[in-house]
């Protein structure tokens, strides 16, 4: 989203081993740069100046010194220019207070020019060169008009960049449902793929209003604990599935707990009375799990508007 380079370099050499890195971060929630520490002890919380493609930036190291295979990086990592100084801190400090009048600015040419779009966030770059306006608007927005404005009025180059609604999130940060910091604006570098088959994989309620994210999006936690219930539920039977159990009935499969790897079990006891039991999965026989399109009972009409609510995140 930021257009920074990764911190590699132009000429590409072929390199074997390992070597010493470091991971810069811009702003927060985003993408982790790696550097190459040159030598310097650098530790985790400390500030850096870096060359990236915009120029030289003012970084904060998120991962210490470490090493990393160079099979990693298809080019050598830029190197460290320096330890940020105090004349660095303030130059940045001084960028965030100008960014905050920038911001006001903008939201009164916005509404000057008429134009529908709600701004976001604004960035200067280190060195000022640049100041970007980042924006969201339901459609395409003609803001030829607006950037001359502004490049009347800061005298530096301007850019602006509409975002989705999952970046929007990203950089405003907020609360999840879990009373938590958003993951995207904490710790998440990137967007993970989610889908709503993670939702049904985890026996979550697949309706969208409560496994969406502040953005109206899925959430992204979905992916945090797909793995173990892929695992789980590969172990356990599918409900309406016939088993057999270890005390010599037959039953079917009324529910499972997939975290305790427990099977309630409809049998027939004597000649016509059933009842439920509960048994451990290792107490039962059964066949293999089918697969996941198999055994989809969802109807049309709620697969529907599931697969759009997916598709509409993919698109954002």
């Amino acid at each position: 989203m930021d257009g920074r380079a990764t911190g590699h370099s132009d000429m590409i050499e072929e390199n074997t081993g390992m070597v010493k890195i470091i991971g810069v971060r811009f702003r927060n929630g985003g993408k982790v740069y790696y550097f190459d520490p040159a030598d310097m002890e650098i530790q985790k919380g400390q500030h850096v100046i870096v060359e990236t493609a915009r120029g030289i930036e003012f970084g904060y190291v998120v991962l210490g010194v470490r090493e990393l295979d160079t099979k990693t990086f298809s080019q050598p990592l830029k190197a460290v220019i320096r330890m940020a100084n105090e004349q660095d801190e303030a130059t940045e400090q001084k960028n965030k207070e100008k960014e905050k009048a920038a911001f006001k600015t903008c939201v009164e040419k916005i509404a000057k020019h008429k134009l529908e779009m709600k701004l976001i966030d604004v960035e200067y770059t280190f060195d000022n060169n640049k100041i970007l306006f980042y924006f969201t608007a339901d459609g395409r927005v003609d803001f030829r008009e607006l950037v001359k404005d502004l490049a009347s009025v800061f005298r530096t180059r301007i850019e602006l960049r509409q975002v989705g609604v999952r970046d929007e999130t990203k950089i405003l940060g907020g609360i999840g449902i879990c009373g938590r910091a958003l993951c995207c604006h904490s710790y998440l570098s990137e967007f993970i793929p989610v889908s709503i088959k993670m939702a049904k994989e985890q026996n979550l309620s697949l309706n969208p209003t409560k496994i969406s994210g502040v953005c109206g999006r899925l959430m992204c936690c979905l992916k945090n604990e797909e793995d173990t219930y892929e695992h789980l539920n590969s172990k356990l039977p599918g409900i309406g599935d016939h088993v057999t159990t270890d005390d010599g009935l037959k039953g079917e499969v009324h529910s499972v707990s997939v975290l305790r790897q427990l099977v309630k079990v409809v049998v027939t006891v004597g000649k016509d009375e059933k009842e439920i039991r509960e048994y451990k999965v290792e107490q039962l026989k059964f066949k293999p799990r089918r697969s996941k399109k198999d055994k989809s009972k969802q109807s049309d009409g709620e697969l529907d508007k599931l697969e759009k609510m997916e598709s509409a995140e993919g698109n954002a």
